[in-house]
């Protein structure tokens, strides 16, 4: 199903272009949501040894997330459409797993956030790919979003790597 053509777009972009750039961001915004969610029952959640450390590095990501979520939503109708950020519309467009972990060790939580990361950044990255063409000004959100999305899995190998380097499996 097509999504509805806006009335009115960004200057230099067709009402074709600026619903199609929507729609690729409607994802984006959906796995954002979700992300951030996570991020907070991991927040909720982790226990052990490295509790603290963990649990204040949760907070700033869980706000950093929440101001890309905006900033989406904010391209969306920019571009003349709406954006969807009701639970049960990310449920029903929600592709991949929900989060598994309760109550869990840092370690544990961290190897399923780094995978989750994995997830969400290949994502964000093909979103910027596939808006390159279209609209350097989204492109541009979504790159800026890819380097703190990555920083932050930086932030969660670090607590999963070894002195060797090598990070566990999740």
């Amino acid at each position: 199903m097509s999504p509805k053509l806006p009335r009115y777009t960004v200057p230099s972009l067709t009402p074709e272009q600026g619903a199609q750039v929507a729609e690729i961001l409607q994802q984006r915004l959906h796995a954002l949501n979700d992300l951030h969610l996570t991020l907070k029952h991991v927040h909720w959640n982790v226990v052990g040894p490295h509790f603290i450390g963990v649990h204040e590095m949760i907070d700033p990501q869980v706000e950093a997330v929440r101001a890309m979520v905006d900033e989406i939503a904010e391209r969306i109708a920019t571009l003349g459409s709406v954006p969807i950020g009701t639970p049960g519309a990310l449920v029903a467009a929600r592709t991949w797993e929900d989060y598994k972990l309760g109550r869990a060790t840092t370690t544990e939580h961290l190897a399923a956030l780094d995978g989750v990361c994995d997830s969400v950044i290949t994502f964000h990255r093909k979103a910027a790919t596939d808006t390159a063409e279209l609209d350097d000004v989204t492109d541009d959100l979504l790159i800026g979003h890819l380097h703190d999305l990555e920083q932050f899995q930086w932030f969660v190998r670090a607590h999963l790597e070894s002195t060797s380097g090598a990070i566990p499996e999740s």
